[in-house]
């Protein structure tokens, strides 16, 4: 290689060492929002929850659902979680996002290509002013190689990098919250499903008690005790109470299907277990993270975090377009009219090239491309800050439910109890002829509207105990 050619590579190659730093800023994760740093999650005035406990270092033992004790929850959400389209689609998105962070890598190395030809020109002699002399049709065949080199001295190629990089951690972390979004929907679709399930057996009792009633009206007309037009009003209650079925029956129905969806089966192939509300276990202490852990535990809080981290970067390809950039290259071509001389020493040819550009005049775009980064950096700040306070607020909401699902719990249960011992004094006091019958239908009504509001509001706790667990993040992952 000419001494002139070497002392212009090592030159170049001096000139990007010392172009270490990047132009554009360097990310820096987000500030502790205000408040993280708090005690908690509740807002003054907020009924407890009870049996949660504030932890530092909180991470569940296994995969947050195993605290209600369910295998047939468990087995439903593994399966959803191995099966599922939406894990499928965030899956193979996070690979594309890393395809394209290893693509990025891989320009910023040396770019080496080959490339081969065989042609056969006819050399038209006269173009050269030789007329007279004939001319000749030759083959050429060629073989050669180029190697490229951008110095990337303003960085733009590290900060494209940097900036795919942070969109594959992005999209990891959206992918984790595909997971956690998936057995929190399962769960709750699972727990809804007991409930309905609940109600509809405390509604089938109900009935069951309205017909012991129909026949208790029946056996007093039969002896005399009551008017033939008295079994009216047994009957309507009855007829009352078993309208009320076929909507829970619906409902129930729905959240089977809504469960295949979310298990990725079809309804005509796959049937949910049946989950019954007395089988869960209600966990009797629930740790859950601290505000300032949940911001670096939860997947869609990690998610905005590595978007603004991809938007800050881009600032920096944008402010190094604005620069001047070299690009060094080297090309090797053998060349000859027969193939057995194509290697030759005589048939070679090369050149060493090193190339500048600079911007001059471009209307204005490259800088405008710099304000549309930076600004799309301020709107990827602004999206980080308000799911940071929408994680807190779901959290705040799923307490504040728990420590009201508790209360209404405690004061139906007594009202359960009440409306039992009502109905079992009413029925006494009808069969001794010491009540009338539209007692006895009042306290029944009584009952039945107290067993299904327990039932719901029993359903209604452990579906907040999912939005709780899915709220704060808990370990998601099947062991």
């Amino acid at each position: 290689m000419p001494r002139s050619s070497r002392g212009l590579f090592a030159a170049a190659a001096a000139l990007a060492l010392s172009a270490c730093a990047a132009v554009g800023p360097d990310f820096k994760p987000p500030a502790t929002p205000q408040g993280a740093a708090g005690a908690g999650f509740a807002m003054a005035g907020d009924p407890a929850a009870p049996g949660v406990r504030l932890d530092p270092a909180q991470r569940s033992a296994g995969p947050w659902w195993q605290a209600f004790g369910s295998p047939e929850l468990d087995q439903v959400v593994r399966q959803a979680l191995a099966d599922s389209p939406s894990i499928a689609e965030a899956t193979a998105t996070l690979q594309r996002a890393q395809a394209e962070a290893a693509a990025a890598r891989g320009a910023q190395r040396p770019q080496v290509d080959a490339n081969a030809s065989a042609q056969r020109e006819r050399i038209n002699t006269a173009s050269f002013g030789f007329s007279g002399f004939p001319s000749p049709t030759i083959n050429l065949y060629s073989i050669g190689g180029t190697v490229s080199y951008d110095l990337d001295l303003f960085g733009g190629r590290r900060r494209a990098t940097e900036a795919a990089e942070a969109r594959a951690a992005q999209a990891a972390r959206q992918a984790d919250a595909a997971y956690l979004a998936l057995s929190g929907n399962v769960a709750l679709q699972a727990m809804r499903l007991a409930g309905l399930n609940a109600q509809i057996a405390a509604l089938q009792a109900v009935v069951a008690e309205d017909r012991r009633v129909t026949e208790m009206v029946r056996a007093a007309q039969r002896a005399g005790g009551e008017a033939p037009s008295a079994t009216t009003g047994a009957q309507a209650q009855l007829a009352e109470d078993e309208a009320l079925l076929p909507p829970l029956v619906r409902q129930r129905d729905q959240a089977r299907h809504q469960l295949a969806l979310l298990a990725g089966r079809s309804p005509a192939e796959w049937a949910p277990p049946e989950f019954d509300i007395g089988r869960l276990v209600t966990p009797t202490e629930i740790p859950i993270s601290l505000p300032s852990t949940l911001v670096r535990n939860r997947p869609d809080i990690l998610a905005a975090e590595a978007e603004l981290h991809a938007t800050t970067a881009e600032i920096g390809v944008a402010v190094a377009n604005q620069y001047p950039d070299i690009r060094l290259s080297a090309n090797l071509t053998q060349s000859a009219v027969k193939p057995e001389k194509l290697f030759n020493y005589s048939s070679s040819g090369w050149n060493l090239l090193a190339g500048a550009t600079a911007p001059i005049f471009h209307g204005g775009t490259l800088k405008a491309e710099r304000r549309a980064a930076e600004a799309e950096a301020r709107a990827s700040l602004a999206r980080y800050q308000q799911t940071v306070l929408r994680a807190f607020v779901q959290v705040s909401d799923a307490l504040a439910d728990l420590g009201t699902d508790q209360q209404q719990i405690e004061a139906l249960q007594r009202s359960s109890a009440a409306a039992e011992a009502s109905l079992r004094d009413a029925q006494n006091a009808y069969r001794l002829g010491g009540g009338s019958l539209m007692q006895l239908i009042d306290a029944q009504r009584q009952l039945s509207r107290a067993r299904r509001a327990l039932a719901q509001a029993e359903g209604q706790r452990f579906e907040d105990l999912v939005e709780l667990y899915a709220a704060t993040a808990t370990d998601w992952r099947g062991k």
